[in-house]
């Protein structure tokens, strides 16, 4: 019964997908007429190639975002060892994620921008690339995908998998949980970044024997830090030597306001304070950077190539893949979309790698098993704070107070260690047990 009602609400989200490719198709290319998107590529998002299949077995990696692109790689670089013979396309949705990648990816991977959740555009791209299994990042669980997948009997793995509060309650709706539960029913293998993620699949009726556990890719991320691309922040750092510095990461709108509030603070107590403030997104830097420079404060900005000159006390980032290379510039870092009720929290494990004392807000989301487990290794390597009053305390303190800023410090550098280590490994083993000895036999 649960499966015929997922197969009829298949088709119904089929049927509506088809009737909107059309205007799918008109909205691309109105946005690569304006700009928007590479002119040369927006096609892709058709599942039409633009670059040649090359011969022998083929990984398809699928990451929406930079930061599951980034997640991804470490498989990637393990697979591409482990397996040469195999051939690696990654796709996401955004070329800006991939012109941040592409200097970290291995050479030989094949970058294509995500086809639509259509079945034109699905059809068109298996045709073409016919991968022989889906390695997806996180959350990416659309319908036309993951049943084409099956029918072309192509192998199905989440990685990294999870699945907000949010978007539980809605899938769990009784005329959405069949879709999901058909879609979960494809997958050879789920590996859930906790228990809680893990129950929630199985409330979503996955099939139990393929969760399996191996721990956090972000924990990974953190070890691929490039000596020879940090070199390009040694000018910064020199600049950056003998101030008092922090960072506030990943931040979101509204999220501004409390960080500039807690500069505020600081810059009465501590004449030497440098802030760092790194939206989560581009064009929310360049914003603040406007506001401040018309509200006469002394800003430099990383686009833009200004230097701290004397007198300047905030660095705006208004650049992507950049923090793993600016956390080792600041023994404080705030790790931001935690702050505003709402939001759900940032990775914290490339701080806890370049040995920051990281701080963060109650609203961390998803992220409160990565808050758990590193509390678990050790309390100190991660504090949640409440608000603007707490941080400026606690900042305050880290900056007065040597020997309990190291404390912080190496309290997340253990954390990170314990936590990092094997987890790349442990991911590749489930993949080749559960999916390629069954699709590269």
């Amino acid at each position: 019964m649960a499966s015929t009602a997922g197969t009829m609400a298949y088709r119904a989200y089929r049927a509506l997908t088809s009737g909107l490719y059309p205007l799918l198709r008109l909205h691309l290319r109105w946005r690569a007429a304006r700009g928007l998107d590479p002119p040369l590529r927006w096609a892709e998002r058709l599942g039409r190639a633009s670059l040649p299949r090359p011969p022998g077995p083929l990984l398809w990696f699928h990451a929406v975002s930079l930061g599951e692109a980034i997640a991804a790689i470490p498989v990637i670089k393990h697979c591409l060892q482990k397996r040469p013979e195999v051939n690696i396309l990654l796709t996401t949705a955004k070329m800006s994620a991939f012109e941040v990648l592409e200097d970290q990816l291995p050479s030989g991977v094949v970058h294509q921008l995500a086809p639509l959740d259509t079945p034109a555009a699905i059809n068109a791209f298996f045709g073409y690339w016919k991968p022989n299994a889906i390695m997806i990042v996180e959350s990416e669980l659309w319908p036309n995908l993951i049943v084409g997948a099956s029918e072309n009997g192509v192998a199905l793995a989440l990685l990294n998998a999870r699945m907000s509060a949010k978007s539980f309650e809605r899938w769990s709706r009784p005329f959405l949980l069949p879709l999901m539960s058909l879609m979960l029913s494809k997958f050879s293998l789920i590996i859930p970044l906790s228990n809680v993620q893990a129950i929630r699949f199985q409330l979503l009726q996955a099939p139990p024997l393929v969760i399996n556990f191996s721990g956090d890719l972000k924990y990974a991320v953190g070890e691929c830090y490039s000596s020879r691309e940090g070199v390009r922040f040694e000018g910064l750092k020199a600049q950056l030597a003998h101030k008092k510095v922090w960072m506030a990461s990943s931040i979101h709108r509204g999220e501004e306001e409390v960080m500039l509030g807690i500069h505020q603070h600081l810059m009465q107590m501590h004449h030497d304070v440098v802030t760092i403030i790194v939206p989560r997104y581009p064009e929310h830097g360049r914003e603040i950077y406007q506001e401040l420079k018309k509200g006469g404060h002394n800003v430099s900005l990383r686009s833009q190539h200004e230097k701290l000159e004397p007198g300047t006390n905030i660095y705006i980032v208004d650049t992507l893949g950049e923090l793993r290379h600016l956390y080792r510039l600041t023994p404080v870092a705030v790790i931001g979309g935690s702050f505003v009720p709402g939001l759900a929290g940032h990775n914290m494990s490339e701080a806890a790698a370049a040995g920051c004392a990281i701080l963060t807000g109650l609203h961390v989301g998803h992220f409160s098993h990565m808050v758990f487990q590193m509390q678990k290794v050790n309390p100190l390597s991660v504090l949640q704070v409440s608000g603007r009053d707490e941080l400026v305390r606690v900042i305050h303190k880290l900056f007065t107070d040597a020997q309990v800023l190291k404390e912080h410090q190496v309290a997340a550098r253990q954390a990170f260690n314990a936590l990092s280590g094997g987890v790349v490994g442990k991911v590749w083993n489930l993949i080749e047990f559960h999916v390629l000895r069954q699709c590269l036999c």
